[in-house]
């Protein structure tokens, strides 16, 4: 049975006055007894420990920051300014009701990423080592207030914040979600409320599949006909389009802001259909690198079979495309990866291929990644292998992202039988609890990615539908400590989060593993800080 925490999440914040007149608080000398249920916290944090009061949000707020708090700040006076609080910012120490302190010295005992977050009578206090953490920190402040924030001005006039006292840091520094933008394309609208919908759960890493035989969706100025040939094909039913490369700086920065790095991925030497239609002289003499001949030039394919497209790797060209393509991504690209692709495809030069591939990226100044394997070739050891089936056998030591399909790959039903779902790696689907139930002792493991690919994912609301919520058992995956987690308190916590994810406009899955808390479909649906980008100061 769930406790009453699950079920009446809406006692913990609400007008005082309705609380007054049902007698669900008890004040004494200004201190606000607690009664119900805390906020439901997703991800867990790792030391939470609350309070036996609330603390009354007052009309006029400060928040007083010190030196690199300084978005940070802007991020919190955004958050209030939507629950109806007015705040000013000053920088100093002990100047205000809300304190933001960075300090390098936290790092030793919180990492890069981790913060505290202290509630009680005098008001709340965010620490971290860095900007990032506290961002996060004020994703978990966020979460104290209720749903309805994330659309509109709250109808509140007084709210109340249950007094608590979290130090948290994550367990993962790899908390991914991928997108294939390449079978159907997603455009940037829809990407930007993906990243913002990520950073409410403190996920950090965005990766986009952005070429396969579908179609070539980056703009690569030096090679234009990737975009005007190749971008013109989908599955069958699916979107055609690609991102501008000014679309794609804008996205990166939108998302950078919000502590989320895209890693593009550029998918050699097999699935390269797209950049063969548009280059053909990429090909070999009769085609002959195409096997079996699904679709040969200048025919678009909108089919959904893989492993029967791959470059011509006897011809020097195909290098020289390879590093041209490379060369100018990594131009525009502002995180430290690039994702290589390289999985289902049976080449004799392929070992040979993929270590060229892997010098040419990092000449390029920046990481390699690759699909698991990569790692039967002799690649550099700061190559990172993504996992997604787990039986190559590497014949190098890298590090690793887990993407194992039995608990990742959300492009399987969310039940068993659901319309438009794959089931090759999975027959009954891929479960909230699959998902949730993922364990590794590796130290190799840097973290945890959840893929979508799209041959049957042709709209917003399908690919809503496949990424949530079994997103946020991703999000707690890569953030709290194994130690911690506990199926059945998660999913008490996710029946709450059903109406913040409505009111964000999340057309998620209503999965039976959750006992849902009831809500009224929000009407003009929105994320708290969809298009916010916080000033420098």
């Amino acid at each position: 049975m769930k406790s009453l925490y699950y079920k009446f999440p809406a006692l913990i914040l609400i007008v005082s006055i309705f609380f007054s007149s049902c007698g669900g608080f008890q004040s004494s000398d200004n201190i606000i007894i607690a009664e119900g249920s805390p906020p439901a916290i997703i991800p867990l944090p790792q030391t939470l420990t609350w309070g036996e009061n609330m603390y009354k949000i007052p009309n006029a707020n400060t928040i007083c920051f010190n030196e690199g708090s300084e978005k940070a700040a802007n991020w919190l006076q955004e958050l209030l300014k939507r629950a109806n609080a007015k705040a000013e910012k000053t920088q100093g120490n002990s100047c205000g009701n809300w304190a933001l302190i960075t300090d390098s010295a936290l790092e030793e005992q919180l990492g890069k990423e981790g913060y505290i977050l202290d509630i009680d009578n005098d008001g709340v206090t965010l620490k971290s080592a860095t900007e990032a953490g506290l961002f996060y920190a004020i994703q978990t402040l966020r979460q104290f207030f209720p749903a309805e924030i994330e659309r509109k001005q709250l109808s509140q006039t007084e709210i109340f914040l249950r007094q608590v006292h979290i130090e948290d840091q994550p367990k993962y520094s790899w908390r991914g979600t991928m997108v294939d933008v390449a079978r159907s394309f997603f455009g940037l609208e829809y990407l930007k409320d993906h990243v913002d919908r990520m950073a409410l759960y403190k996920l950090n890493r965005l990766h986009l599949h952005l070429t396969d035989d579908q179609g070539w969706r980056i703009e690569i100025k030096s090679k234009p006909k990737l975009t005007e040939i190749g971008s013109k094909g989908s599955v069958k039913g699916g979107n055609s389009g690609f991102l501008t490369q000014e679309g794609y700086l804008e996205l990166q920065d939108y998302a950078l802001a919000r502590n989320i790095v895209i890693i593009p991925e550029i998918d050699i030497p097999g699935h390269i259909y797209s950049a063969l239609v548009s280059y053909p002289e990429l090909n070999c003499p009769e085609n002959s690198n195409i096997d079996p001949k699904l679709a040969t030039p200048p025919e678009l394919y909108s089919g959904y079979e893989v492993g029967w497209s791959r470059f011509c790797l006897e011809k020097p060209e195909t290098y020289d495309f390879v590093s041209e393509v490379i060369g100018e991504l990594a131009q525009i690209t502002k995180g430290p990866w690039i994702h290589i692709g390289g999985d289902e495809i049976e080449d004799p030069l392929y070992e040979t291929f993929v270590v060229k591939a892997d010098s040419i990226v990092q000449h390029h100044g920046k990481i390699t990644i690759g699909w698991e394997e990569v790692t039967k070739a002799s690649v550099s050891s700061s190559l990172i292998s993504q996992q997604w089936h787990g039986k190559t056998e590497s014949v190098v030591d890298v590090q690793v992202i887990e993407s194992i399909c039995t608990n990742f790959y959300l492009d399987h039903a969310n039940t068993p039988g659901q319309e438009n779902t794959l089931n090759w790696c999975k027959e009954d689907g891929v479960s909230i609890e699959d998902v949730y139930s993922f364990s590794s002792k590796s130290s190799s493991v840097i973290g945890v990615e959840a893929p979508v690919w799209t041959e049957h994912v042709l709209n917003d609301e399908m690919m809503d539908d496949r990424f949530w919520p079994r997103t946020l058992a991703v999000a707690e995956v890569a953030w709290t400590s194994e130690s911690k987690r506990d199926f059945l308190d998660f999913t008490g916590r996710v029946s709450v989060h059903g109406e913040r994810l409505n009111e964000m406009g999340v057309h998620f899955f209503p999965s039976p593993e959750v006992d849902w808390t009831p809500y009224k479909k929000a009407k003009e649906p929105k994320t708290l800080f969809s298009g916010f980008i916080p000033a420098e100061n």
